[in-house]
């Protein structure tokens, strides 16, 4: 069935998706960092891949507020989240002279997207917040979907894509539950930057303790969350939109994924019975190959 893509690509460059744009002819500026789009595609080697948002499949009319997601974290860039980071997270008294470190690494620790520093007139920093954007990837592709906007075509069928739920809970998660742990060490905060569905994703499978006191010595991590909505100044187009800021701790984060409750052992057992079917010896495992023996050498395990 002929699918628009228009309704898989949502943003290019900015601007809502419609068939025949042609990101060229504005050599990809992104109009966010007022620079040509960083994003990069393998499939496109000699030129960025403008996309910043998709639409995700819903039934009936598309909602922005829930169905249009950032696949691309500069588009955050459309408003400034570092000033709503200062004005709604900053602990204590606002800045004095606060100056932004972008990209600050340390082994160890990683990095982070930015520190807002508090810096004193000598030089020192007194109090700082750091803050991660996070977006979310796409498994298989919605590269004929691009295709499809700047041919100005229908595609013959609906792409098969996706949006990477898990990658986001499992890998950015632990990364914040570490850097977490950090700060708390720091007495300072980290605020994950993030889009309101991938927070709603999070908060359905992890039941950790959130707080709207951010400010609160006990919360080191923050989450700042936006969607996207109808923007009123410029019809047909979208802008971010604050949406929540709640806090938590990294040990209440890291126990509310770590610690769930367990199945009990009678449905693990049934399942254990159905697989058994299976079942096969091991010895004639190694035999055949499919497992691999191992040489004890104290505290190695050598593979021969």
């Amino acid at each position: 069935m002929p699918c628009n893509p228009e309704t898989i690509i949502g943003e290019v460059l900015g601007r809502r998706a419609v068939k025949g744009a042609d990101p060229s002819a504005s050599n990809f500026e992104c109009p966010f960092i007022k620079s040509r789009c960083p994003k990069r595609s393998t499939q496109l080697p000699d030129e960025p891949y403008p996309v910043c948002t998709l639409w995700r499949r819903s039934k009936g009319e598309p909602n922005p507020n829930q169905d249009l997601i950032f696949v691309c974290p500069k588009r955050f860039y459309a408003v400034d989240f570092l000033t709503e980071v200062i004005e709604h997270c900053w602990p204590g008294e606002k800045p004095k002279n606060p100056q932004v470190a972008p990209e600050v690494k340390m082994a160890g620790f990683g990095n982070v997207d930015f520190v807002i520093a508090d810096v004193q007139d000598d030089g020192e920093v007194e109090q700082f917040l750091s803050v991660e954007l996070q977006a979310i990837d796409i498994t298989g592709s919605a590269f004929p979907a691009y295709q499809a906007v700047r041919a100005g075509a229908d595609l013959e069928r609906r792409p098969t894509y996706g949006l990477n739920w898990d990658n986001v809970y499992k890998r950015y998660v632990t990364q914040l539950i570490r850097k977490g742990y950090f700060h708390h060490h720091w007495k300072s905060k980290i605020v994950a930057v993030i889009p309101e569905q991938v927070y709603q994703y999070i908060t359905s499978r992890a039941d950790f303790i959130r707080s709207a006191d951010v400010k609160s010595a006990q919360v080191n991590i923050i989450f700042m969350t936006y969607r996207l909505e109808a923007d009123p100044t410029k019809p047909g187009e979208f802008r971010p939109a604050l949406v929540t800021v709640e806090g938590t701790s990294h040990s209440s984060l890291q126990n509310a994924i770590l610690y769930k409750e367990a199945p009990k052992r009678d449905a693990f057992t049934s399942q254990i019975k159905r697989s058994l079917v299976r079942a096969v010896n091991l010895a004639d495992l190694i035999a055949t190959g499919e497992i691999p023996e191992f040489e004890d050498h104290g505290n190695e395990m050598t593979q021969e």
